[in-house]
């Protein structure tokens, strides 16, 4: 019996052992960056720290207007400094793991060949769709997976973050633009899904001239307002315009950043670059287990998990609301629904 039970042993190991280069090779995260933002460089270091002490972490820097298989520099950050080693696009289809952070990263990451999985990352909705639009194939090539991680929460956990705030009300009052129909349309299936339903409330604002138009048309109509993360989400004096009409009207403000509630909205459900890394390491192996089983070439995308929820309390007193503590709200979308 024992000789049995060595014999056993023996093979579980020769099969470790067979297995052990697949791993080593899964273990190599190349990661594609295109700008100097601090959210970028946050996401970028959560990865190196998470990177295990086997694994190997290359860096590769994409500057504007360059090539897609060429960084715009090749030393800019030496390995000394940063346990990084930053090299050419062309020597890594090696790489068990490939992450571009940023639209310009994304469109350097689809053009570039290789067949390791790929996690586009630090996204809004509105980049992948037009990515998606500019270039469907590569995104949906039969021999390289991908995956697309939003920088947003979905539509639905913003709308939950509404209900809970206010869970009495029910119109909800949004300025968008021509372009953010996507969004839109994400939002009004929510809205609809809803239990009961929220009465969304949208108007078109197409340029900075007609958004006072389109807020004195929707803030009658409104018990919140939402800033949607597009042009006018993106634009300081955009959302300070709808900032102001709640305000003038007493409605809340909602939004999808920290920033928008330090302005004076009044509650948001966001999710930070460090926790964004965490979240595109676990979407990497899903590509990569998906790579495996070879059921569908489709990208996959998955919104960010709406990790933290902040709250203006200052917003929250001159409206006469007492929401939830920022961790109860938390909790409260990290929920199953």
């Amino acid at each position: 019996m024992h000789r049995a039970v060595h014999a056993l042993l023996a093979v579980g190991l020769v099969l470790c052992l067979a297995a052990a280069p697949r791993v080593a090779s899964a273990a190599t995260l190349t990661v594609l960056v295109g700008d100097d933002q601090a959210a970028s460089a946050e996401f970028v270091q959560q990865l190196r720290t998470g990177q295990s002490a086997s694994g190997k972490f290359e860096l590769v820097r994409i500057g504007p207007g360059a090539p897609a298989a060429e960084p715009a520099s090749a030393d800019t950050e030496p390995a000394a400094n940063t346990g990084v080693r930053t090299r050419s696009l062309r020597t890594a289809s090696d790489a068990g793991l490939t992450v571009a952070v940023g639209t310009a990263a994304a469109r350097a990451a689809l053009e570039r060949p290789g067949a390791e999985p790929l996690v586009l990352a630090m996204l809004s909705r509105l980049d992948y769709e037009t990515l998606k639009a500019a270039s469907p194939a590569a995104l949906r090539r039969g021999d390289r997976r991908v995956g697309v991680l939003l920088r947003d929460p979905a539509m639905a956990d913003q709308l939950a973050l509404v209900n809970a705030v206010l869970p009495q009300k029910r119109r909800l009052g949004v300025i968008a633009t021509p372009e953010s129909e996507p969004l839109v349309r994400e939002l009004q299936r929510a809205a609809q899904n809803a239990n009961p339903a929220w009465d969304l409330q949208v108007e078109i604002a197409p340029d900075a001239r007609s958004l006072a138009t389109a807020l004195r048309a929707l803030v009658p109509r409104s018990d919140a307002l939402m800033v949607l993360p597009d042009l006018i989400g993106d634009s300081q004096a955009a959302t300070l315009s709808v900032l102001h009409a709640g305000a003038g009207a007493g409605l809340p403000v909602f939004g999808a950043s920290e920033g928008l509630v330090r302005s004076g909205g009044l509650a948001a459900a966001v999710s930070t670059p460090g926790q964004l890394a965490q979240q595109a390491r676990q979407l990497g192996q899903k590509v990569a287990s998906a790579g495996s089983t070879g059921n569908s070439n489709s990208p996959l995308v998955e919104a960010a998990t709406p990790a933290t929820v902040r709250i203006n309390a200052t917003v929250a007193r001159g409206l006469g609301l007492r929401p939830p503590e920022e961790r109860e709200l938390t909790e409260r979308l990290a929920a199953p629904r």
